[in-house]
């Protein structure tokens, strides 16, 4: 386990199946994030079922609580090769009460935190829309900088929003909550 100050990270479970349905169903988790096509209960039980064990290169944590145990969300860093030591990150937070409470920041710190110590990556790397702000703020916080942008590359509400990269090297992780 990978315990933070207010959640630790642990692997996806079967049984988790049931809260990914319900986060997935929800217009507020998936505004910013690029969804793929519905799948009912049974699909994403199915796919948590069979889902491969976690790699170098492909790695998905839950985002427990520490004082309920309760999933809120998930954490992932993929594409992880050790001939560049980089990795690509995702995080979302399914459960709606423990947005803005430093919950999704400590747990991008706790996943970086291992992905430099344990995995002995050098940079770590993601995308942001740029009206996704409440994110932005987090993971300038945490000691990411702007490296570019692609214009108008997601599609939302009609309307085109820009992406833009962000990154963090080994030492420069904040360990801001």
């Amino acid at each position: 386990m990978l315990t933070g100050k207010l959640v630790r990270l642990r692997a996806l479970e079967p049984s988790d199946a049931e809260a990914l349905y319900r986060w997935n169903e929800d217009p507020d988790v998936g505004r910013w994030m690029i969804n793929e096509y519905p799948l009912s209960l049974a699909q994403v039980t199915e796919h948590c079922a069979q889902r491969r064990h976690n790699t170098y290169g492909d790695l998905s944590l839950c985002v427990e609580t520490l004082a309920e145990r309760r999933a809120i969300g998930l954490v992932s860093l993929t594409g992880a090769e050790p001939e560049s030591g980089r990795a690509d990150l995702d995080v979302y937070l399914g459960e709606a009460e423990f947005r803005g409470g430093g919950y999704g920041t400590d747990a991008v710190r706790v996943l970086c935190r291992y992905g430099f110590d344990a995995m002995r990556l050098h940079g770590i790397s993601l995308w942001v829309v740029a009206e996704n702000t409440a994110a932005y703020h987090v993971y300038r916080k945490l000691g990411f900088v702007e490296e570019g942008r692609k214009r108008e590359s997601f599609r939302r509400d009609g309307r085109w929003h820009d992406e833009i990269l962000m990154s963090v090297l080994e030492g420069e992780l904040a360990d801001a909550r």
